[in-house]
């Protein structure tokens, strides 16, 4: 049960990447830096002060590139790989007791595959909201969502596993009401 766990909150935490790239990271930092949380061997860097400096730096970045429209088609061409980097990134630190072969295929297929696929949903209803002017509205939902989902999910680490469920589940539904009015 704790591995599945451990699987599900690094997967849950690269789904937040989509909102945000570098907050998901500064607060896994943060938490591993003030021993709430411990990261598998070899991952314990991302709470260390470098690593906090350079996340907290690229997170104002990030948050600026949405309000600032020219810096934001810079990161817009760099988002996706970063995504999918930032996905794996964190999905392979909390799963470790296990064959490196299963965990960096977990991290790679299952972190960086989420990581990309929330990336490009946000940036689809970024694209929509842009041409309806209500991009403000939603980088401040992205902003909350980057920063609330990881912190719950830090503090109930069951959460995780009801995000790694419930938003798919969510957005299928979605997807197939959507589909029914179309046809």
């Amino acid at each position: 049960m704790e591995t599945i766990l451990a699987i599900c909150i690094g997967l849950a935490l690269s789904a937040t990447v989509g909102f945000r790239i570098f907050t998901p990271l500064l607060i896994t930092g943060i938490f591993e830096r003030i021993d709430w949380i411990t990261l598998t061997e070899g991952f314990s860097w991302i709470g260390s002060t470098p690593a906090l400096v350079a996340f907290g730096a690229a997170t104002l970045f990030e948050i600026a590139v949405n309000y600032i429209p020219a810096v934001g088609s810079v990161m817009k061409a760099l988002a996706t790989p970063l995504a999918a980097i930032a996905g794996i990134l964190l999905t392979a630190s909390f799963i470790g007791d296990m064959s490196p072969l299963l965990e960096w295929s977990i991290a790679i297929i299952g972190g960086g595959g989420v990581a990309t696929m929330s990336h490009t949903a946000v940036t689809a209803v970024k694209s929509i909201s842009e041409t309806a002017v209500l991009s403000p509205a939603v980088a401040v939902a992205e902003d909350t969502t980057a920063t609330l989902v990881p912190i719950a999910i830090f503090l109930i680490p069951m959460l995780a596993i009801v995000f790694v469920v419930l938003v798919p589940l969510l957005i299928f539904i979605y997807y197939n009401k959507r589909k029914r009015r179309a046809v």
